[in-house]
Formats: C-alpha cells, sequence, structure tokens
C-alpha cells in the first residue's frame, strides 16, 4: 500500500513537472532580442517563411513550441507589419500578437522638407514601400489629380506634423494622411482670409514656403508676405533669393551671386514674375498664419538688418534700401574679413 501510495506521488509529481514545464514554454520568456527590437513582416509572408525569419533573426531558437502554440490557437494567416519584440516575450504573447495583427505605428515626423524626392528618401527609410514606389506616386499626373494636385504642388499638401502611419501601408495610403490633415488645416476662416488677400489655399502655402526660407524672425514674417503681395500686385518680379536655390536644387549657397540669377527655371523669381508653380518646402502652419494675417502695408523692399539679429529693414523707396543693403553688405564684408583674420592666425 506505501509502495502504491509512492507511486501515485511519484506520477503526480511527474505530471505536475510536465504542465509546469510546459506551462513555462507557453507562458515564459522565449524570445531573444532583435538588432533593432522590431520583427519586420513583409507583404506576402507565407507561414512558413514567417517561421524561418524567426529562427534566422534570433528571434526563437527553434519553431516547436511556436507550431503548437499557432496550431492551439488556430494562427494561420500572416499579417505584415512592425511588432515590437522585447527579450524574453513569451510564446503565447508573440502568437497573439500576430495573429491579431497589433504591430507598432511608425511616427512619421515632417518638418522642413523641400523637395519630393527628399520626401520619398525618408518615406523609404520607415516604412515597407521603397523611395522609388513613392516618387512614383509623387509624380504620377493620374494618382495626383485625384487630390487636385500636380508633381509641382504637390508638397503643400505635407504639413509639418507628426503622422502615426503602419509600416505595411503604401505611398497612396501614406498621401492620405497628409491630405487629411492638410483639409483640416484649411478650414472655412482660413480659406475666407486667403481669399481676402487675394489667395488660394495652394498659394498661400508656397508664399509661406518662401517666407520660412528667408527668415526664422517670426515677428518679421507677417511684413514679409506683405512685401511680397506688393509686389506681386504692381507686377514686380519677387526676386526671392530662396527661389533661386530651389531652381538650383542647391540649398548650401550662403550668397547669391549674378551667375546664380542665369538659371533657367519656373522657380527663378528674378526672371518670372508672381509666385512659383509650387512650395519650396514645407512651410510651418504659423507661417501659413502670418500670410492670411498679414498686413496691409506700403513695403516693396527688405533687407537683413546688419545687427545681424536675424531682423529686416522694410522701405518702400529704392533708395532708402539701397541704403540699408550697403550697410548689410559691409558688415557681412567686415565679419568674412574678421573671420579670414582668425583663421589665418590659427
Amino acid at each position: 500500500m506505501a509502495k502504491k501510495k509512492r507511486n501515485y506521488s511519484y506520477i503526480l509529481f511527474m505530471i505536475l513537472l510536465l504542465l509546469g514545464f510546459t506551462a513555462f514554454k507557453f507562458l515564459g520568456p522565449a524570445t531573444g532580442k532583435t538588432d533593432s527590437g522590431f520583427l519586420y513582416v513583409k507583404t506576402g509572408t507565407t507561414m512558413e517563411q514567417l517561421k524561418k525569419q524567426l529562427v534566422s533573426e534570433n528571434v526563437l531558437p527553434g519553431t516547436t513550441w511556436f507550431n503548437m502554440t499557432a496550431n492551439m490557437m488556430q494562427y494561420r494567416q500572416v499579417k505584415p507589419g512592425k511588432y515590437k519584440l522585447g527579450r524574453g516575450t513569451s510564446i503565447l504573447t508573440l502568437v497573439r500578437m500576430l495573429k491579431n495583427g497589433n504591430q507598432t505605428p511608425v511616427d512619421l515626423v515632417i518638418t522642413k522638407i523641400r523637395t519630393r524626392e527628399a520626401l520619398a528618401g525618408r518615406i523609404g527609410k520607415l516604412f515597407e514601400c521603397d523611395s522609388s514606389q513613392t516618387i512614383g506616386f509623387l509624380n504620377s499626373s493620374d494618382s495626383l489629380g485625384e487630390y487636385g494636385l500636380d508633381s509641382n504642388t504637390v508638397m503643400a499638401a505635407v504639413q509639418p506634423l507628426t503622422y502615426e502611419i503602419r509600416w505595411n501601408t503604401t505611398p497612396r495610403t501614406i498621401f492620405d494622411k497628409f491630405f487629411e490633415a492638410y483639409k483640416k488645416f484649411w478650414t472655412d476662416e482660413r480659406k475666407q482670409k486667403a481669399s481676402a488677400q487675394g489667395l488660394t489655399p495652394l498659394q498661400a502655402i508656397t508664399l509661406a514656403s518662401i517666407i520660412d526660407e528667408e527668415t526664422n524672425k517670426a515677428a518679421d514674417k507677417p511684413r514679409i508676405a506683405s512685401t511680397y503681395m506688393n509686389r506681386i500686385a504692381k507686377g514686380m518680379p519677387l526676386q526671392a533669393d530662396p527661389t533661386v536655390k530651389f531652381a538650383l536644387k542647391d540649398f548650401g549657397i550662403k550668397r547669391i551671386l549674378f551667375g546664380h540669377l542665369a538659371v533657367v527655371s519656373p522657380y527663378n523669381t528674378y526672371k518670372n514674375k508672381g509666385l512659383p508653380p509650387g512650395p519650396i518646402c514645407t512651410p510651418q502652419q504659423s507661417t501659413v498664419d502670418s500670410v492670411l494675417n498679414a498686413p496691409k502695408t506700403d513695403y516693396i523692399y527688405f533687407v537683413a538688418s546688419s545687427n545681424f539679429d536675424g531682423s529686416h529693414i522694410f522701405t518702400s523707396n529704392y533708395q532708402e534700401h539701397t541704403k540699408y543693403a550697403k550697410l548689410y553688405q559691409q558688415a557681412l564684408d567686415a565679419q568674412i574679413r574678421k573671420r579670414d583674420s582668425i583663421r589665418a592666425a590659427q
């Protein structure tokens, strides 16, 4: 009787041990640490390919327990996406996450972007779709026509915001997010203000993009907007240096020279009157509001202050403007000579 009791105890112990081992395999830490901390499952991945990926990327040492858990939870359809994996995630948690498609969205942060190519490059680094697919969409007249845009105006719809988007998405879906934010920004009130300034929303953004490239001084932006609109009203060319840099696709130019002004481009506002055909960067929303709320002035000219404090001097008289421009140039030349003298002494 005692022997039979010991046998029962042994069997019970073994059963409990087996149950504990099984529970540990299902619920205990199982995954290794990936290089990026994420598992990227591409669109079209089969279950067999997923299993091989889990092993090759050191997420799991093998697939035995993964197979058992997947069968138990009836996980059969692979859902692509970006999945966050910490070291020691359990098999049960891993399978549940993959089955439900609980992926981690990507934060696409847009600040100042100047060109379609730069935007496509940013998207290509962050999402499953590559830069060539994205630039193909951004250059497609058929695709952009559905939004009332073209390859020149498309960047106007890209608001400088943070967008939460799934990794396995398409360029069109990403752009839908941009366009949704663009429409939300253009309230009826803003549209009315743009109309009162004689501008369409696209023109207001284009003008704001030039201003954002001209200055970081928030207090000067409404007056710069007024100055440019006065030039347009008088049929004068804008003569905005940032548009020449954009035409040349050389954003490192420190000083625009006469040779630069010869560039043949619709973005060269020294040669062409009015606004360029589209924005030259993604302007801040506050700058667009500076355009919409620009005061009525008689300013025609402005030049950076010779104090180098980031401010500008505005005038309506060319002779006055020339005087301040000369002061700025002299101060700039003196600054350059001083810098060169220090370098030579070193």
